[in-house]
């Protein structure tokens, strides 16, 4: 009996989890085997992201490996290209593959599918070429090394047009992803400017672009007010009923006519299924997710489950009929230990659980110290409304050591001063030693978005 879990994040980490402890005797005698695929070795805990982005938490503290975790389980560091659910097999690509050109097939028994989500991008124009996600751990820490480095540019150069645009940063997106972002890159750009002879706060312009008319939805309309407020007393430039027209040859172009020469251009504005969904042969909805069941099954498709992203899982807590639970990691880590364990219950011909939680609100990081919540109806903001999110985030974070290795951290920046060291050269760590061979290097070293 074999277990397929497609994907290694929220869903695929804590499936995998508790199908080792809910099955702990049948893996002992070799009954059952789990394997996860996954792009890469490890989970991302993705509300860490701004943290790490601005220095405040060490990049390895954010993941968690997933093969250190999963001591009985298989894992499979690569992609899952397509499934014959008919069959029971599913196609992947591997680092090995690639290589050889081949395709590699797995049987299953069970299929969990927990791919997540990915960005959802528009045809704007020039946006491939110099757009930055928000979503993985690259993308922030690569975003962190961009930010230090336009201001050593601004600080070098004599230019003014070079200097503008350098000190420009253009956040597209209302969401949790780009006011938090843009909140902890702002917080440390100004600690930053400190040691800049000739850069100082109010040189850089901070640009937060949001098509609807407020940001943060989740934490409420007055919440979302109030972030507005407080971004805009930090001299941050919000923008509401705005998109991104273009961004040819690094202008940013808003549909409100202002344009911004810039050179870093962050794009927060929503996530999508991922493509693999399309190419399962299972029932989708109008998004693009699974149609699921209240027990996590994929709708009239036997031994088929999912959840998180990837999955429209009617909310049976809700008065409005209809009504999905929200793609968000509260619910995915929630399902996921319901996945588990009705799996498990599967496995042994016993009754499936209902997935039911009522949503318990939300909170959210405006930088160092500043925050908003909206929890059990009740409304915080500023630091009680930061510490809250630490809390709860330091709460979720898989694994204890994780726990303990990002309060470390917390304490020690507490004490010293934030570090303000730019790495970017570990992007294309070969670039020095191709010069120095009399080669060209095959990338810039510097990075440009």
């Amino acid at each position: 009996m074999r277990v397929l879990i497609v994907g290694g994040g929220y869903v695929g980490l804590y499936t995998a989890l508790r199908l080792q402890r809910r099955l702990k005797a049948e893996l002992g005698r070799g009954e059952v085997e789990i394997v996860v695929v996954s792009p890469e070795p490890y989970m991302t805990y993705q509300p860490f992201l701004p943290e790490a982005a601005a220095g405040a938490i060490s990049p390895r503290h954010v993941v968690v490996p997933l093969r250190r975790v999963l001591d009985r389980c298989q894992v499979v560091v690569g992609e899952v290209t397509s499934v014959d659910h008919d069959r029971r097999t599913a196609t992947l690509s591997t680092l090995a593959t690639k290589e050889t050109g081949r395709t590699e097939r797995i049987a299953y028994d069970e299929l969990v599918l927990a791919p997540g989500s990915v960005s959802r991008t528009l045809p704007v124009p020039g946006l491939a070429e110099h757009g930055v996600g928000f979503k993985t751990l690259e993308e922030a820490i690569g975003l962190r090394n961009h930010v230090i480095e336009q201001m050593d540019i601004a600080s070098s150069t004599r230019d003014p047009a070079i200097r503008d645009a350098a000190l420009t940063f253009v956040f597209v997106g209302g969401g949790f992803a780009g006011v938090e972002a843009l909140g902890e890159l702002e917080d440390m750009a100004r600690y930053a400017a400190r040691y800049y002879h000739n850069v100082a706060p109010e040189d850089m312009k901070w640009i937060l672009v949001e098509a609807s008319d407020r940001v943060l939805p989740e934490v409420g309309e007055e919440m979302g007010r109030y972030t507005v407020t407080e971004l805009r007393r930090r001299n941050i430039d919000v923008r509401l009923h705005t998109r991104l027209e273009s961004c040819v040859d690094r202008v940013a172009v808003l549909s409100d006519g202002a344009r911004f020469p810039t050179r870093t251009l962050v794009w927060t504005a929503g996530v999508k299924p991922h493509p693999v969904l399309a190419a399962t042969g299972l029932p989708l909805d109008g998004k693009g997710r699974l149609m699921c069941t209240p027990q996590l099954t994929v709708d009239g498709i036997p031994h088929a489950w999912a959840a998180g992203d990837a999955a429209a899982v009617p909310d049976v807590t809700a008065e409005k009929p209809g009504t999905h639970t929200a793609p968000n990691a509260q619910h995915a880590v929630r399902q996921a230990r319901v996945l588990g364990d009705n799996i498990a219950h599967a496995l042994r011909g016993r009754p499936l659980d209902t997935y039911a939680h009522r949503y318990v609100g939300s909170v959210a990081s405006l930088g160092l110290h500043k925050g908003v919540a909206h929890v059990y109806g009740r409304k915080l903001k500023g630091y009680l409304a930061w510490l809250m999110h630490r809390v709860y985030h330091l709460s979720r974070v898989p694994t204890l050591n994780r726990k303990a290795r990002v309060l470390a951290e917390w304490t020690l920046a507490g004490l010293f001063k934030r570090e303000i060291v730019s790495l970017g050269s570990l992007e294309h760590p070969r670039a020095e030693f191709e010069l120095a061979a009399g080669g060209k290097p095959s990338e810039d070293p510097k990075g440009s978005s």
